[in-house]
């Protein structure tokens, strides 16, 4: 058997490691970048932030020319220059014993005060109570099975025969169902109202019990709704119901107004905790200063970060010196490593903010009647392409900026990526946003008669006479995406 062999030249693409911290860091947001910061600043001690804090950046400001922040004392970076061939030995496979913990790293400030908020969760609230009944020990233990099986919306989703187990296999209690049906009960009794119950049906009529004696008939009715036509309410079907308890228009809406004013959520405004994404940092400012669009990019995107000067003097030091031994040769590898890395930070940083500012810049361009206007019927489709066109990026570098940054407004604070939309045409031919036809659909739905809610059909029809080429699947399409439910289920009494 014979062998051959042959030689192929392939060209692939392979990204860099600083290509691939930039992609990581762009798609860091703003609320996230100061911590992302401080982990590298904990890794790298090569690495050190300023003290002072920079100030706003914006696109009129010279950054990233000349001697800026970022420089490391020298027109060019003095540590590259010492040769370090000394060091390192040809054929030594010897592996350099580097200390990965730095015992003279300085402690962060003592003085810097960490904010975090104090709050009692609906666990909390719930087993405050449950200490106030005089239970025995069986009882209490049976009961915080319960409270500890409630999820944060106040709901026990969970089956008594589950919670049955649970007691069995984990505290060796063997409860009857009937035993922790008379504890869910009990519970039922807690406040928030509504808590513990099994469904939303349950959840609204445990509540209205509670008014049951001070609510008078309204309350009655609310009762006697959502005990035998709960389907028929929640399809909105009121002409049945209507004939169903012999009631006209004026009780029926009385009644209505009981259940709306029900929490379908009981748990939901106790101990919600404060995750990043249920507030926005806006990453960019956009101003109006009397016609003219000023972009300013938030100050904590654009942190004073240098290499050590302690660094850069070992480094210094340690070319000076005579002795070339082992110990010196892992010392000076390690430090050039550091602050190497350091380098490479800084500068996926600065891109970072170049990159965001080209974008947004950018982006404003295109969309700058709303921006001035705040009207959505003003904007232009828009597209990815587009965007990765003017800028010169990839597109999917201008994609992870656009899914995962803010921009603040005047009018508002959007996601960068609720500036994109595709096309539509309109009888002149001229190309239309869709973003401008929801935005028209959305004004037509609530302009609408809400006893006479208007059909897909009638809304298409409406939008056609505007000028939009539109169907009524995609008058449909849209509607869903507002969230706006079909004409039925619109329909006020």
């Amino acid at each position: 058997m014979a062998l051959s062999q042959s030689l192929q030249q392939k060209l692939l693409q392979k990204l860099s490691p600083q290509q691939i911290q930039l992609m990581k860091l762009l798609q860091v947001p703003t609320a996230n970048l100061e911590e992302r910061i401080k982990e590298e600043l904990e890794e790298n001690p090569a690495l050190e932030q300023s003290d002072e804090a920079s100030d706003e950046f914006d696109e009129n400001r010279d950054d990233f020319e000349g001697e800026d922040e970022y420089d490391t004392e020298g027109s060019e970076d003095e540590y590259d220059k010492i040769d370090i061939s000394d060091y390192v030995h040809e054929g030594d496979d010897d592996i350099a014993d580097y200390r990965l913990r730095d015992d003279n790293y300085p402690e962060l400030d003592d003085k810097q005060v960490m904010p975090f908020k104090v709050e009692t969760t609906l666990h909390d609230t719930l087993a405050d109570q449950l200490g106030m009944l005089k239970l025995d020990e069986r009882s209490s233990k049976i009961a915080e099975q319960i409270v500890g099986s409630i999820d944060d919306d106040g709901y026990l989703r969970r089956e008594t025969a589950s919670i049955q187990d649970d007691l069995a296999f984990r505290q060796n209690i063997d409860a009857t169902e009937d035993e922790i049906e008379g504890l869910i009960r009990l519970i039922q009794q807690f406040d928030p109202a509504g808590v513990a119950a099994r469904d939303l049906q349950e959840c609204l009529l445990l509540q209205l019990e509670r008014r049951r004696s001070v609510g008078g008939i309204a309350v009655e009715g609310a009762i006697e709704i959502l005990t035998r036509y709960f389907d028929e309410f929640t399809k909105k079907h009121y002409d049945k119901i209507q004939r169903g308890l012999n009631i006209d228009d004026d009780q029926l809406k009385e009644i209505i107004q009981q259940i709306i004013k029900l929490s379908p959520k009981p748990g939901g405004n106790i101990g919600e905790i404060n995750k990043a994404e249920s507030y926005v940092l806006p990453d960019f400012f956009i101003y109006n200063n009397g016609g003219k669009l000023e972009l300013t990019l938030n100050s904590k995107n654009a942190p004073d970060l240098r290499i050590s000067e302690g660094y850069r003097d070992m480094l210094k030091d340690y070319d000076k010196g005579t002795k070339k031994d082992k110990r010196q040769r892992d010392a000076v590898l390690f430090i050039k490593q550091k602050i190497d890395a350091a380098k490479w930070f800084i500068d996926a940083i600065k891109q970072r903010q170049e990159t965001l500012m080209m974008t947004m810049s950018t982006i404003m361009e295109y969309q700058q009647e709303f921006f001035l206007t705040g009207d959505e019927t003003t904007m232009r489709p828009m597209i990815l392409k587009d965007i990765a066109e003017r800028t010169g990026l990839d597109i999917s570098t201008v994609s992870r900026v656009a899914n995962s940054k803010f921009v603040q407004t005047e009018f508002g604070t959007y996601r960068l990526k609720f500036f994109f939309s595709e096309s539509l045409s309109t009888e002149s031919g001229e190309e239309v946003s869709t973003r401008e036809v929801k935005k028209i659909l959305s004004n037509l739905v609530e302009a609408e008669h809400k006893r006479k809610p208007l059909s897909d059909e009638r809304l298409t029809e409406l939008l056609q006479e505007k000028g939009y080429n539109i169907a009524r699947r995609t008058v449909a399409k849209y509607r869903e995406q507002l969230n706006i439910p079909v004409a039925r289920l619109r329909k006020e009494i």
